[in-house]
């Protein structure tokens, strides 16, 4: 299996060509001693469900998987709390403002952009939205549609992080 860092080539500190694999998920500068460690990116995603109990399944407007069922979602800024990312991103998808969230689970997933695999921890919510009327797709999202939770089709949905949370929240669903 090819080292996730393969592609740093240089220490990021010193310039060093020395910048070697010291273990499974680091790199070590021989030359100046920085010790690069690979962890998770955060991510986020939303369960949005309406009153008929249907699923917000949003369709990907770009690569990654264009075209694929996701959830409404993104990567965490800088300076932003998981919380307040899940918030963000659902208004600039969907044009919704959460009125409450709650926290369901994590699930660790790859992320291919650009030729390199990002490595992401995407933390689940469950979102509550009083006023679904005003859904207006932008940014990632070019289409999304609400579907009945024993009528979702997993294998149109893009990201095997999501394909498993979706399972997972079905099933929670159900009890």
């Amino acid at each position: 299996m090819e080292h996730p860092l393969k592609k740093f080539r240089y220490c990021p500190i010193c310039g060093s060509e020395k910048f070697i694999e010291h273990n499974d998920h680091s790199k070590l500068c021989r030359q100046c001693g920085f010790h690069y460690y690979l962890n998770a990116v955060a991510a986020v995603a939303g369960f949005v469900v309406n009153e008929k109990n249907e699923l917000l399944l949003c369709r990907r407007a770009h690569e990654p998987q264009k075209g694929m069922f996701d959830l409404p979602g993104g990567f965490v800024d800088i300076n932003e709390t998981a919380e307040d990312a899940i918030k963000r991103e659902v208004l600039e998808e969907l044009n919704l403002e959460a009125d409450s969230i709650s926290y369901l689970f994590s699930v660790p997933n790859k992320y291919l952009y650009s030729d390199f695999t990002v490595r992401t921890l995407d933390m689940f919510f469950k979102i509550e939205v009083k006023n679904l009327k005003n859904i207006k797709c932008d940014d990632d999202v070019s289409e999304a549609e609400f579907i009945p939770l024993n009528k979702i089709d997993i294998e149109k949905i893009g990201f095997e992080s999501i394909k498993i949370a979706v399972k997972k929240f079905i099933d929670n669903e159900k009890i």
